[in-house]
């Protein structure tokens, strides 16, 4: 069996690609419907919009749950504090999905413009809410989360829904929905032709744009703005779970600490930068196959930064410093992690299978025509 640090190490870069994956499959489809009510004009382009990611944003959602269901399994301690603490801010991500399955599934079953035009906007709000709300919960995260355990290990969250809405973490929340509308962006630009690409080329260049500026200033405001979390206490990776054996303190700049102690962690964010600035570029010579996937590099690394910043904390704590959740002292058992690891080297591979096979419609436009062809089975 492999040894317990391995396997905290292991199950943190698993949650990483499961969100990951989550951002780059699902988040194409959760931009599309941020950009439908704006790149579509009439009903017919709504139609081909919308027929983009229609016949497979459900299957897209396995990254969604999968992950929800890693982080549940390999850091229990993480879930139960931040699905407590962020409730309301979980209950309206959930409340904005609700959205995506009604709106992709009724929104044409009515030829009313009231009917379709309220879908449309039901969908934008399904794209465009969770990846903004999932932004603001990393800004909080990178600014500390209000929770403290007691000796029996019992949460207790005293901060607020209204006190995640603050300055810094709205603007991760910028980053967050810009960067999926911009991968949504170059998706439509792939799949569709005419006046619609040419909408979405815009969206494309001024999303594109608005990730990398939000994302710099992000940057500079976390290593000059906000104070980091540091373990001054010996970590044993190997002990069993107990979050409150550590010392914990803040420090200016120590969310750069990695990148200082190993530099080639600089690469991470540099992914970020190269990703996106491709993609921008490429989309403006209309390859946007190549674009699309150097989008995809561009979210690997604005996920991939947060992690390496963050590393080892997963949740800090900004009320009880010793309470801050780590990736050695967050997890589950040694056999848990060990049986989760054989089940995701069985099951992942199929993921993956399907994530070909969905991707392999990208190689076909969809245009007015086609809707109009299959008015009753298209979206």
């Amino acid at each position: 069996m492999i040894d317990y640090p391995t396997l905290k190490l292991i199950w943190w870069l698993l949650v990483g690609v499961l969100l990951i994956g989550f951002a780059v499959m699902d988040g194409h489809d959760m931009g599309v419907g941020t950009l439908l009510p704006f790149v579509g004009r009439d009903d017919v382009e709504r139609r081909v919009v919308i027929n983009t990611v229609g016949p497979h944003w459900d299957g897209n959602q396995v990254w969604f749950i999968t992950a929800g269901g890693a982080i549940f399994a390999a850091w229990p301690l993480v879930y139960a504090t931040a699905f407590s603490g962020f409730y309301w801010a979980m209950l309206v991500v959930l409340w904005a999905l609700f959205f995506r399955p009604v709106g992709f599934d009724y929104r044409s079953k009515i030829r009313d413009p009231r009917w379709r035009s309220t879908w449309d906007w039901g969908l934008f709000i399904g794209g465009f809410v969770p990846p903004l709300i999932f932004g603001v919960a990393f800004g909080n995260l990178l600014q500390g989360v209000p929770f403290r355990f007691d000796a029996n290990l019992v949460s207790y969250y005293e901060g607020s829904f209204w006190g995640l809405l603050n300055p810094f973490a709205l603007l991760c929340g910028v980053v967050s929905s810009a960067m999926v509308t911009f991968h949504g962006a170059v998706y439509l630009m792939h799949r569709t032709e005419g006046d619609i690409q040419r909408r979405a080329r815009a969206w494309a260049t001024a999303t594109g744009l608005l990730t990398l500026a939000a994302f710099t200033l992000a940057g500079v405001w976390l290593a000059y703005g906000i104070d980091g979390y540091v373990i001054t206490s010996a970590i044993n990776a190997a002990a069993q779970p107990d979050p409150l054996t550590k010392t914990v303190v803040r420090a200016p700049g120590a969310w750069l600490a990695n990148y200082r102690l190993y530099p080639s962690t600089l690469l991470v964010p540099l992914l970020a930068y190269a990703g996106f600035g491709l993609a921008l570029l490429l989309a403006r010579r209309g390859l946007t196959f190549a674009a699309f996937w150097a989008s995809a590099v561009g979210l690997a690394g604005v996920i991939g930064t947060a992690g390496v910043s963050m590393f080892p904390f997963v949740m800090p704590s900004s009320l009880d410093l010793a309470s801050s959740l780590t990736v050695w002292d967050s997890v589950s058992s040694q056999r848990t992690l060990g049986v989760m690891l054989v089940a995701t080297l069985i099951f992942m591979p199929t993921i993956i299978v399907y994530t070909r096979w969905a991707y392999s419609v990208m190689r076909g436009k969809v245009t007015a025509a086609y809707v109009r062809e299959h008015d009753h089975s298209a979206y």
